[in-house]
């Protein structure tokens, strides 16, 4: 009898608990789906507002980019001028749009900026939305956690972005996955997006579990099992949700093959994933008459790749460093080493500023190239003998696949998107060559420099032919076939 009062004394706590709590849950759900819908009408009233009709009563799609940084000038934006231009000449009655962060330029300064830059001109009009708040991406506002910082400030800074203007089609195509929920389900929009590069990688999880000491992975955490294993289960966390959210969008253009394994992997949408290879101006450096080496003097080295950190400079300058000990004075002075690119924002320029003492520390001779033209690094690249790129899983390599049209002998790393996509052999033939470490760089480069002319120029023939495949036609083809979903 005690047992039975004790259960129902037992019962009447547990109910007077789970009432009030289960009454507080289907509350507060109410609140957030009223919340929500109310969210939806206003959005939806604000498109109306928004609507533009043709002469014969036909509305008007709007296709808008999310591209915070667009007068950046490195590859991705390159992709983004390409892409506009390829659905300009497809869907001409359509209005583009393309979010940025750029305030302290106009948009005909940007337009004229990608035609300086990429060759590139648009034959329809373009509008610009400048967005206030693109501080909340910037990495150096998180000193920790950057990852999910960036990805909810990117959340603050798509919001700005919908409530100034809600397009039909959302394409973001900078890498800003956190963004394709709220276009979708917030702003009813049909979401696409193109992946240079996935923001977390099961290559960053593999440098935190064996506890490597890399750019993203600092010395202090990779030396403490204890901050390593902290930081894996965030890194771990953060990609079920970056899976989660990306796999909201309705279609999934990748950059490479590299790109698509980690993209398949995380975001798990094989019916929606396709790799388009990002546009590349061959055919402006194809059409550049291959340098003879007759008689040449000097040999030069180039570099071409924005100044960031995962770009890795420094191993360019130490591994030039290496390759000029091996030499005498007299051959030291005909060799060259040039930096070529682009700075988005100031801690761009305090990198410059480092390699550059780096390079005095060296005593090592290096000609540093910042925003230059596009005739101008056409010249660099005509004139030099090797192409150099360093940077470890690299998701594609414009900057490689540029080297090669014009001419150059590429060296790039073992790994991502030059290794399984770009340096590989040609009909059978040797297009370039790979390396991972100062020695190994040193020592390709050496053993380009000691090859014949002759040979020289049958690897730069080879490499010249393979690089067709990312062409701005092909580019343009592919780009279209996988986003004529969202036009349907």
């Amino acid at each position: 009898m005690a047992g039975v009062l004790c259960m129902c004394g037992l019962l009447r706590l547990l109910t007077s608990l789970f009432i009030p709590g289960l009454f507080i849950s289907v509350v507060l759900c109410l609140f957030l789906v009223i919340l929500f819908v109310c969210v939806r009408v206003w959005i939806k009233q604000k498109k109306k507002q928004a609507v533009q009709l043709d002469k014969d009563g036909k509305q008007h799609k709007v296709v808008a980019f999310f591209h915070p940084y667009c007068n950046a000038g490195g590859g991705g934006e390159r992709v983004l001028w390409c892409a506009l231009r390829a659905l300009q000449k497809r869907y001409k009655d359509a209005i583009y749009i393309v979010y940025t962060g750029d305030k302290d330029v106009t948009g005909e300064q940007i337009l004229n900026g990608a035609a300086g830059r990429f060759n590139i001109k648009l034959s329809h009009p373009v509008k610009f939305i400048f967005l206030e708040r693109r501080c909340f991406v910037e990495a150096s506002l998180y000193p920790h956690f950057t990852l999910l910082g960036q990805s909810l400030g990117s959340i603050i800074l798509g919001w700005e972005a919908l409530v100034k203007c809600v397009p039909d089609i959302y394409i973001d195509s900078m890498g800003y996955a956190f963004t394709l929920p709220l276009f979708k389900y917030v702003g009813g929009c049909k979401v696409g997006c193109y992946v240079h590069y996935p923001t977390i990688s099961t290559d960053m999880l593999s440098v935190v579990r064996s506890q490597h000491a890399r750019f993203n992975n600092a010395a202090f955490i990779s030396n403490n099992p204890v901050l390593s294993r902290l930081k894996l289960i965030y890194y771990y966390l953060f990609a079920a949700l970056y899976g989660r959210v990306g796999s909201c969008s309705d279609i999934i253009m990748v950059n490479s093959s590299w790109t698509f394994n980690h993209i398949l992997v995380l975001w798990k949408c094989g019916d929606r994933t396709s790799i388009v290879y990002p546009p590349c101006d061959v055919q402006t450096f194809l059409d550049l008459n291959l340098n003879q080496e007759d008689g040449r003097v000097t040999y030069t080295i180039v570099s071409v790749g924005q100044f960031r950190p995962e770009k890795d400079h420094p191993l360019q300058i130490r591994a030039f460093c290496a390759l000029l000990a091996k030499k005498s004075p007299e051959q030291k002075s005909k060799l060259k080493l040039i930096l070529i690119g682009g700075c988005r924002n100031k801690e761009d320029e305090l990198r410059v500023a480092e390699l550059k003492k780096l390079s005095s520390e060296l005593a090592v001779p290096v000609d540093f190239k910042v925003n230059i033209s596009f005739e101008e690094l056409k010249r660099h690249l005509n004139d030099a003998t090797i192409g150099l790129h360093t940077m470890w899983n690299e998701h594609f390599g414009i900057g490689v696949v540029e080297c090669m049209a014009a001419g150059t002998i590429i060296l790039a790393h073992n790994s991502g998107g030059p290794k399984l996509d770009i340096v590989v052999p040609y009909e059978g033939h040797e297009t370039g060559f790979l390396a991972d470490n100062e020695d190994t760089y040193a020592s390709a480069m050496e053993h380009i420099l000691s090859l014949s002319p002759e040979k020289r120029l049958l690897i730069r023939q080879n490499a010249r032919h393979s690089v067709v495949r990312f062409s701005d036609q092909e580019f343009e083809a592919n780009f279209l076939s996988a986003t004529e979903q969202l036009f349907k």
